[in-house]
């Protein structure tokens, strides 16, 4: 677990430098801080925490600007969350010069998400890498341990381009 949340940055790290480096090593300089993180974990409030080959871990603690109408958290944070942290543990397989992108998505949400439910674990691991896609299953748990929402991805894998 990491024990320090280094100060964040956020944008894009271009495809050709995303190139120059293996899928693990990027998603790891996120998790240390070295590469940016994503615009929308800033506008979703999350940070990607743990990172190893065929896993990684996003935290979030969801509060009021999250809500849908039925005042719970809304499911598209939760499929945020879910998208994010599977399709990087799908990258954290990857060679350099691969990238992927989500093909296809299951979520199935077990028990409402609330404020009051405090930090949420959104956990991805992979199922499977292969030279063409890559499959996860993610796993959103409140504090105690409790499952609140399931999915499943499959990512295509790509060549990125050496240059811009």
């Amino acid at each position: 677990m990491t024990n320090h949340i280094p100060h964040r940055t956020y944008g894009t790290v271009p495809s050709s430098e995303q190139a120059t480096m293996p899928g693990l090593a990027f998603v790891q300089g996120l998790v240390a801080g070295t590469q940016p993180h994503n615009t929308m974990a800033q506008t979703l409030g999350y940070d990607i925490v743990e990172a190893e080959k065929g896993r990684v871990l996003i935290t979030a603690t969801p509060n009021g600007d999250h809500l849908n109408p039925q005042g719970t958290v809304h499911g598209g944070f939760s499929a945020t969350l879910l998208d994010a942290c599977m399709g990087l543990a799908v990258q954290t397989t990857l060679e350099q010069g691969y990238g992927s992108t989500s093909l296809e998505f299951k979520i199935t949400f077990m028990r409402p998400i609330t404020p009051e439910i405090g930090m949420i674990r959104a956990e991805g691991t992979i199922l499977k890498s292969g030279r063409r896609i890559g499959y996860a299953e993610g796993k959103i748990t409140d504090s105690k341990g409790t499952l609140l929402v399931h999915a499943t991805t499959s990512c295509m894998v790509f060549e990125r381009p050496a240059k811009a």
